[in-house]
């Protein structure tokens, strides 16, 4: 009931102040009403309004301390840092003990980069103040911008322990675990935390990403399932509850927890696409498709919307709508190796190999440096009779494969195509040399090579040495 009275006082203040700005009436505020006026308009981003109310305040309250720190507030806020400095200096000189004028001094202090020197600062304000859980918090962010994060961790959990319900220190102090690569320790400190707060449905929420990211999906659900008990319309706990039940291969209950995240909120393409391929999994192409289908229609720009249906045609064999569609997802991302690839694999089965060729370089050009990329392009590229080229392919993958028998082999085929035969038999013998039972490779792709007496008895020769 008190807190409900203070709120009521709180905007009685409000109201009285916006109708005096109004009626150009002067009406008298204690220093407190003012500052909670001030502050008021800062955090909803209203600087002109707690300019005016500043002013009118220092109009009737010329002494306090306390407006006089607002005051400086709204300097650093402006970043008039030598004004605000100055300012500070006299409180200081009338008020040494006020936590408030370290506290501010060391905003001063960060806003400059000096922020040890802002934490030095801090250290003394703990001397003085009655909310520690604030400085901790001030002195955990001063040490993640100093990239100190076990000094980070320790203030943040500090200021958990004077306020357990801390929710930013809370995320702050996972947040450091994560970066220092302490998983196991993060969970241990969140288990000793929720049996002090077991109604935390963050803290439950960030045990289970934590057992998710090293991959105990059962204990992660657990915990999201404490996390949704807690708060029904946590959406995140949801989210990631799906995601861990995918891992399992339990896709009927990922698709419900996908599903309610649509229930809570707006469908997310990202929650319809994955609903998409947990039908898939489960064999039913119609929702599968269905499911596809509304991930285009609500976010048309999302490119692994288009690639999802792609995959889907090409696992039902039907290229012809799979090319349509990806050719949609590189109308949306014409830089992405992955999808070129799949162009130029989807061309190369309908025959369409000049396509597929154009595929297989965009591919290679946008960083798809794989063997097989490299192999269908040269496979492609004999083909289509275009020797040259793919002799200068295979020289470009030999280095980055400089070792392996695939290339040297096809070298040595395509060398002899061009009757290259100095060259032929040096890549020839390094093919042998690498994996001789893989000559078999000439006969498969080179046939009119292969039928060369001398290309079999090169390779007699080399067998009984």
């Amino acid at each position: 009931m008190q807190l409900s009275n203070e709120e009521e006082d709180y905007n009685l203040s409000l109201s009285k102040f916006e109708s005096m700005l109004k009626t150009n009436k002067v009406l008298f505020f204690d220093s407190e009403e003012f500052e909670e006026i001030i502050l008021h308009y800062l955090d909803i981003g209203k600087a002109n309004l707690a300019k005016k109310a500043l002013k009118l305040a220092l109009d009737q309250h010329p002494k306090s301390t306390g407006l006089k720190l607002v005051q400086v507030e709204m300097l650093v806020y402006d970043d008039k840092l030598d004004m605000a400095e100055k300012l500070l200096n006299e409180l200081y000189a009338i008020e040494p003990n006020n936590e408030e004028i370290y506290i501010q001094k060391a905003n001063i202090c960060s806003k400059r980069d000096q922020h040890e020197k802002a934490v030095e600062l801090l250290k003394i304000a703990l001397q003085y103040t009655d909310d520690f859980a604030d400085v901790y918090n001030l002195m955990g962010m001063e040490y993640l911008f100093m990239d100190n994060l076990e000094m980070a961790k320790d203030s943040f959990i500090k200021c958990l322990e004077e306020d357990i319900e801390d929710q930013s220190a809370l995320y702050n102090v996972v947040y450091c675990f994560e970066f220092l690569d302490q998983n196991q320790e993060a969970i241990a400190y969140l288990n000793e935390y929720i049996n002090k707060n077991p109604y935390s449905e963050i803290a439950w929420h960030q045990v289970g990403r934590l057992h998710y990211g090293i991959k105990e999906y059962e204990n992660a659900i657990r915990a999201f399932d404490y996390a949704t008990l807690i708060d029904e319309e946590f959406l995140g706990a949801f989210m990631e509850k799906a995601k861990a039940y995918e891992r399992l291969k339990k896709y009927a209950q990922a698709i419900e927890s996908y599903n309610r995240t649509i229930e809570l909120d707006d469908a997310t393409s990202y929650a319809l696409l994955r609903i998409g391929k947990c039908y898939e999994k489960l064999g039913n192409n119609v929702l599968a498709l269905k499911y596809y289908n509304q991930t285009v229609h609500e976010d048309p720009l999302l490119d692994k919307g288009w690639i999802a249906i792609t995959d889907f045609y090409v696992r039902q064999k039907n290229f012809q709508k799979a090319l349509f569609f990806v050719n949609k997802a590189l109308a949306i991302d014409n830089q992405n190796r992955l999808y070129w690839k799949r162009y130029a694999t989807i061309n190369k089965q309908m025959n369409f190999f000049e396509e597929a060729e154009f595929g297989y370089r965009k591919a290679v050009e946008f960083g798809d440096y794989a063997l097989d990329t490299w192999l269908f392009w040269v496979d492609i590229l004999q083909f289509l009779g275009e020797f040259e080229s793919a002799i200068q392919t295979l020289l470009q993958a030999s280095e980055y494969f400089p070792e392996e028998n695939e290339i040297e082999y096809r070298l040595a085929g395509l060398y002899f195509m061009i009757q290259d035969n100095t060259k032929a038999k040096f890549h020839l013998s390094n093919g042998l040399r690498l994996n001789f039972d893989n000559y078999i490779l000439i006969e498969d792709l080179f046939p009119v090579v292969w039928s060369k007496k001398m290309v079999k008895n090169y390779i007699e020769k080399h067998r009984k040495e």
